[in-house]
């Protein structure tokens, strides 16, 4: 059946400053989209090598800016002013999309009105344009792990509605390296995010781009970016960033030492680095990739006046978990106890439409995993507002029943 809906028009923001070696491919990926209307703005900064000249042969096909400008946060707000399209994007000068991506984008947000933006999977490739791996972070949305530990979500894939940044504002420009994410924190925790699991853009890698020469000012800006809107003075993700920083710092102190004792010393400072960011990005939020909730889960859900549900089960291979209570934290107050078995809903209320929800759960009983050092309590199903929620799910199938080893 033919699509009738009318088809909004996209714009493409490029911001840049002397990338001339790459930018034909990012202009060429972004011609390339099978998507009818898209209009495609380069905010270039004044640069001084062959970009003008690159730009100049697509001058029919594009809308080339060059002016002075106080950044690349700056720019990008200044092609968004210019752009006439109902959703935007920003694709940066050494980036690219991938075929499809434009239309992939359009009817997910078509499918789902009231999301701000939609994201999707990507890739990591080097100088030359080859690809070299998949984004390895990207995951389903996840409101709290967005907030409080990781950048998950590679900008280059996003695609935001433009009545979404109207309402929250533009770029923050002070921000050099957190600017994508402090957007999509500001966007999610007001409203709706849709995730599409395609592949729709490339990030460039190399050791000359901003965000992998960025070191200790790249970490110390997220981690006040952080601390801002999660309001701890040391959030996990700020920890995970800054370890990471550090341990790549350690690793390159000790490639440039004589001394193999120096060597092994920095090696150790990295190896410890490294086990502190496994165990804060494996259990920090208490929700497992193979569906079970640790004793102690936290959650979030976007801006809005109504009742939340979780839905999760008491498997039955687990005769710890029987007679589960389970403690409900809601923005930090104490909301009560519930005693839950098999397929299992909680309903919570929340009644302040501008601010997020955030929840935090506690369990009284749990198993300890035979396979890890994860404390289990029960299986995870789903929380959404009530509006959106879906029915109890179990996600027991398929799983091992050698939990039910473990004791309470």
């Amino acid at each position: 059946m033919v699509d009738s809906r009318p088809r909004p028009r996209v714009t493409v923001v490029t911001p840049s400053l002397n990338q001339g070696g790459f930018i034909r491919q990012t202009i060429e990926s972004v011609l390339a989209q099978d998507y009818a209307d898209v209009e495609y703005i380069i905010m270039d900064g004044g640069s001084t090598d062959g970009t003008a000249a690159i730009a100049s042969e697509y001058s029919s096909r594009l809308r080339f800016v060059s002016q002075p400008d106080n950044g690349q946060s700056d720019g990008i707000n200044r092609g968004f002013s210019l752009a006439t399209g109902e959703i935007v994007a920003w694709l940066n000068s050494d980036d690219v999309y991938l075929p499809g991506a434009v239309t992939s984008a359009v009817r997910t947000l078509q499918a789902d009105p009231s999301a701000a933006f939609v994201y999707g999977d990507g890739y990591l490739m080097d100088s030359r344009g080859g690809i070299t791996r998949r984004f390895p972070h990207t995951q389903p949305f996840d409101l709290w792990r967005l907030v409080y530990l990781s950048d998950y979500i590679l900008q280059q894939t996003c695609f935001f509605r433009r009545w979404a940044l109207d309402a929250t504002g533009p770029l923050t420009e002070n921000l050099r390296y957190g600017m994508d994410w402090d957007i999509l924190i500001r966007l999610a925790t007001r409203f709706p995010v849709a995730y599409v699991p395609r592949y729709l853009a490339c990030l460039r890698e190399y050791p000359e781009a901003k965000t992998f020469s960025g070191g200790v000012r790249r970490a110390w800006e997220l981690h006040r970016l952080l601390a801002g809107h999660t309001g701890q003075w040391f959030p996990p993700g700020a920890q995970v960033y800054g370890l990471d920083t550090y341990s790549q710092l350690a690793r390159d102190w000790a490639d440039g030492l004589g001394s193999p004792w120096l060597r092994q010393r920095a090696a150790r400072v990295r190896q410890w680095c490294e086990r502190r960011i496994h165990d804060l990005v494996m259990h920090e939020q208490g929700l497992y990739s193979d569906g079970w909730a640790g004793a102690s889960l936290r959650l979030m859900l976007h801006a809005n006046q109504g009742t939340a549900v979780m839905s999760g089960s008491i498997p039955s291979f687990a005769p710890g978990l029987a007679r589960q209570e389970l403690s409900i934290y809601v923005n930090g107050n104490y909301m009560g106890t519930h005693r839950v078995e098999g397929n299992f809903r909680l309903r919570i209320p929340h009644r302040d439409d501008d601010k997020a929800l955030s929840v935090r759960i506690e369990a009284l009983r749990y198993v300890q995993s035979p396979t890890d050092s994860r404390k289990l309590a029960f299986l995870f199903g789903a929380f959404a507002w009530e509006a959106t929620a879906r029915s109890p799910v179990s996600l027991a199938q398929g799983l091992s029943p050698s939990i039910a080893d473990g004791r309470a």
